[in-house]
């Protein structure tokens, strides 16, 4: 019955919902955090000098701000990890739908950094730009580079350590979980 109501609301499949919470596609999941955790956090650091808190707080602060937002960071590439999993009905898309997993990604995550430092910036005021920063339509060049460049470099990671952690990808494991769609694996 569950499953009646989970398909139900959300269009996805029970087999579905069974598969995407197996610990494989939570160790997925994880393996794709870890890799957006360490690649964001590079790129904090190499972007804080853009921003006012790096003359205007203290170390500590700007350390804790480094991690906060690298963590935030983080939250995104998840949701959208899920998100492109989801799609494209497809829990390993790093392995098997690159491409079109890999847009998914960078669409999304650049349209809500797009948003997310625009308000940030402008309404809340929770941080602001230097003048070094380059602006696209009062928005900081770099933020959106970073989700331009990052998505594709992790999907590249991911493609490189999953099969050693995974084991060699295989289309018609149920874990990753099967494509759903036509019979397409």
């Amino acid at each position: 019955m569950r499953a009646a109501r989970v398909t139900a609301k959300t269009g996805v499949s029970p087999h579905a919902v069974r598969t995407m919470a197996t610990p494989g596609v939570m160790a997925r999941a994880g393996l794709w955090a870890a890799l957006a955790f360490v690649l964001n956090l590079t790129w904090e650091i190499a972007q804080v000098r853009l921003y006012t808190i790096w003359a205007e707080a203290d170390r500590l602060s700007v350390a804790w701000a480094l991690f906060h937002c690298s963590v935030g960071d983080v939250a995104i590439a998840l949701a959208m990890f899920a998100l492109a999993g989801m799609v494209l009905r497809r829990a390993d898309w790093p392995a098997s739908r690159r491409w079109a997993g890999g847009a998914i990604v960078v669409i999304g995550a650049m349209g809500f950094t797009a948003w997310s430092e625009w308000y940030n910036v402008y309404r809340a005021g929770n941080w602001s730009y230097t003048a070094s920063m380059p602006l696209i339509f009062g928005i900081g060049l770099s933020p959106l580079l970073q989700w331009l460049i990052l998505p594709p470099v992790l999907v590249v990671a991911y493609r490189t350590l999953g099969p050693m952690l995974f084991g060699r990808h295989n289309p018609r494991s149920p874990i990753p979980a099967r494509d759903c769609t036509r019979g397409r694996t």
